[in-house]
């Protein structure tokens, strides 16, 4: 019995979820494709009616990874009505972000890859990046250049920050650079 075109396309977004936050967490060259496909409720032999390749999927898992963050960042930011630029930031700064990287940012978990990485996830870590810049530029009223280079500063520090909030091991340092940066961005709002 044939699977009907929605079905398909269902299945392949299954797919591509998960394989996006297994990028995040792992990263790009751990995740294997009987697993996500054993974690998907899939046969690994199912895996070729939806991608071409391994480095087809993980292309567009990192693609969908990084896509995934501008609603929440939108979100983030309506939060806080008299203060989007606030909202944002201590959203992006939360506990609950750094101790989700599943479901995080992945500027923050997928920068090292990109930088070692294909022109097709460099070009799509960009794009995420020029539509981070453009969400925190046009969150004030200021158009101009100065704005676009305090949003470089802003999201450099909100992605800095959690990164390496993420990768310290002492808890109170971990808390400490999310409460230090995100007071700091507030301050220089």
């Amino acid at each position: 019995m044939g699977h009907s075109q929605a079905e398909k396309a269902a299945t392949r977004e299954r797919v591509l979820r998960i394989a996006s936050r297994k990028v995040r967490t792992e990263g790009l060259n751990r995740p294997g494709i009987a697993d996500l496909m054993k974690e998907a409720g899939l046969t690994h032999g199912g895996f070729y009616k939806h991608f071409s390749s391994r480095d087809d999927l993980i292309a567009q898992a990192a693609a969908t990874a990084l896509a995934e963050g501008t609603a929440k960042m939108e979100r983030s930011a309506r939060k806080n009505d008299q203060a989007p630029r606030a909202g944002l930031i201590d959203a992006y700064l939360a506990a609950q972000h750094r101790d989700a990287p599943a479901t995080g940012c992945a500027l923050v978990t997928l920068g090292a890859a990109a930088g070692r990485g294909e022109k097709d996830l460099k070009e799509a870590y960009e794009k995420q990046v020029r539509t981070y810049l453009d969400l925190i530029a046009g969150l004030g009223d200021d158009v101009s250049d100065d704005a676009r280079a305090d949003a470089m500063l802003t999201l450099s520090a909100l992605v800095g920050a959690v990164l390496m909030s993420r990768a310290v091991a002492d808890k109170d340092l971990s808390d400490e650079l999310l409460h230090t940066v995100a007071e700091q961005l507030k301050k220089s709002a």
